[in-house]
């Protein structure tokens, strides 16, 4: 995957794109997987880098959706567990089972609980992960040494599946490119086209050299999650506002404070929703919250009350309790909510998608979450079909295997989640034993792994490494500013920037990365 190549391709291509489709998160990138691998001729146009926003801030989690069920929304529930059964069967590499316990510290919690995880189970089918089952005290305890054992009668475990979100992304794109399509980042969509009232390109600007060019197509995808207002508003600069913003926090402990492999779910909040207990890559995630906001930022922060009602409720449930000193990192992400601005608690709002349709042929694709991106784009691309009046063709994604597939990635160690490309980083790191070294004590990151994602990951900056083709930023944040020479040398290095180039990225990483350290 070579950006010169991608850019190339704006100049070189000599027919229309058949479809051009706007962001590059988990729906633009489904979109882009979707419509490639039936044949289309497709082009993705990211502003920033890929799964830069909403889509890398997940709680990586992919679910059908217990709380869903507690709403009543079964349909959504039976979508989602399906829909997690074919991302395991078609991305190995990515995702795991992950088996949660529901603490009981009420005697009739574990029979009312267990009679909704059965119901779960049920649905699940033949795509389930594991049968829930009521715990003792001691096997509670067993299974999670950590845990406040102070009025606890014991537990209920169930299983669902976890994932990388970023990694997920990139192969995504890497399989898009795979089926013939053609991905860009750090491209920005500037204007849409009309003729006859009917959009039929995009003005776009390189935004690493400056250059201009005009695209034609035969449709547009608005995929630009919580940002599809402002790409409605280029196409009807009176089109009212879809997207109802809902700011989710996560902060990351060491592991130390839940060792194993067993998550916790908190079952009630105060505000109305789940809170988990995550071990991921070494730490324990905790998330999270569902806060309504005004205005929508590139790079959301998580505020101070949200910081606070995290680490209360992670104290309730283990031994010791956590403090703002312990935290490593703190992330926020914008959930880009289909609903009315009326609307007080986007808790309750639908997780479902929307697609919408404008009287010029914009196509807007709205809502879901990670565990459904699949569908969304097998339902988008069925109707972008019909309005590009492309020949029909039919979606083949529900078997087709994601970019890295490997059943046994576990045995790459901690390039596991590079699936089979582990095999080239281990390459790289044979042929300089430099390669070889770790970056940081903190962190098991490679020199090898910087080379490959600027080789072949598209990684353009210090941030696209250390936030999402690797997921230190989140993981230690402080550690990731020390990484951050490095790697803006050896990115350099393959890319062919100086040594202003170099200062220039160190001095805005560092901006960025302050804001997800306590202080």
């Amino acid at each position: 995957m070579d950006r010169d190549v991608m850019i190339n391709r704006l100049s070189t291509q000599s027919d229309d794109w058949d479809l051009i489709i706007i962001g590059g998160g988990a729906t633009g990138l489904g979109c882009a997987v979707d419509a490639a691998s039936r044949g289309h001729k497709i082009l993705l146009l990211e502003r920033g880098d890929f799964a830069k926003g909403t889509s890398s801030r997940s709680t990586k989690l992919v679910h059908g959706g217990v709380r869903y069920l507690q709403q009543g929304n079964f349909s959504l529930v039976m979508e989602a567990l399906k829909e997690r059964g074919t991302l395991r069967q078609n991305a190995p590499h990515l995702v795991s089972e992950l088996p949660l316990v529901v603490p009981n510290y009420d005697w009739w919690e574990a029979p009312w609980t267990g009679i909704g995880l059965k119901i779960y189970d049920l649905m699940a089918g033949k795509h389930g992960f594991g049968k829930s089952q009521i715990l003792s005290l001691e096997e509670t305890v067993n299974k999670i040494p950590t845990i406040e054992q102070n009025g606890l009668h014991g537990g209920i475990v169930y299983h669902d599946g976890q994932f990388d979100d970023a990694r997920l992304a990139i192969n995504l794109a890497r399989t898009a490119v795979n089926q013939g399509a053609t991905l860009i980042n750090y491209v920005e969509v500037s204007a849409l086209h009309k003729s006859r009232d009917i959009i039929d390109g995009v003005t776009v600007t390189d935004l690493e050299s400056g250059q201009s060019h005009e695209l034609r197509c035969k449709a547009v995808i608005n995929a630009t999650g919580a940002f599809s207002d402002a790409v409605r508003r280029m196409d009807d600069p009176n089109s009212e506002n879809i997207i109802t913003p809902s700011q989710g926090v996560h902060l990351m402990l060491p592991g130390s404070f839940l060792p194993g492999k067993t998550a916790i779910l908190v079952p009630n909040t105060r505000d109305g929703r789940v809170i988990f207990l995550i071990p991921w890559h070494d730490c324990v995630m905790v998330g999270t919250t569902d806060t309504p906001i005004d205005e929508i930022a590139v790079e959301p922060r998580a505020q101070s009350q949200e910081i606070d009602f995290l680490l209360e409720y992670a104290a309730q449930y283990l031994d010791h309790d956590p403090t703002r000193e312990d935290v490593l990192s703190v992330f926020a992400g914008i959930r880009p909510l289909v609903g009315s601005s009326e609307d007080e608690n986007t808790a309750n709002l639908s997780r479902d998608h929307s697609i919408m349709i404008s009287h010029s042929g914009l196509m807007t694709v709205a809502g879901g979450k990670w565990t459904t991106y699949r569908k969304m784009a097998e339902d988008s691309i069925d109707q972008a079909q019909i309005l590009a009046e492309l020949d029909f063709k039919p979606c083949v994604t529900e078997k087709l295997q994601i970019h890295g597939y490997h059943h046994h990635a576990g045995e790459f160690g901690d390039l596991a989640w590079y699936g089979a490309d582990a095999n080239n980083i281990q390459t790289i790191m044979t042929e300089n034993p430099a390669n070889r070294e770790i970056i940081h004590p903190a962190l098991p990151t490679v020199n090898a792994e910087v080379i490959w994602a600027a080789r072949k990951e598209m990684a353009r900056t210090v941030e696209d490494f250390l936030a999402r083709r690797t997921r230190s930023l989140l993981l230690n944040a402080r550690a990731s500013i020390e990484m951050a020479p490095q790697v803006a040398e050896l990115i350099a290095t393959e890319l062919g920037h100086d040594s202003a180039w170099q200062e220039s990225q160190l001095n805005a990483y560092k901006d960025l990365a302050e804001g997800y350290i306590l202080n």
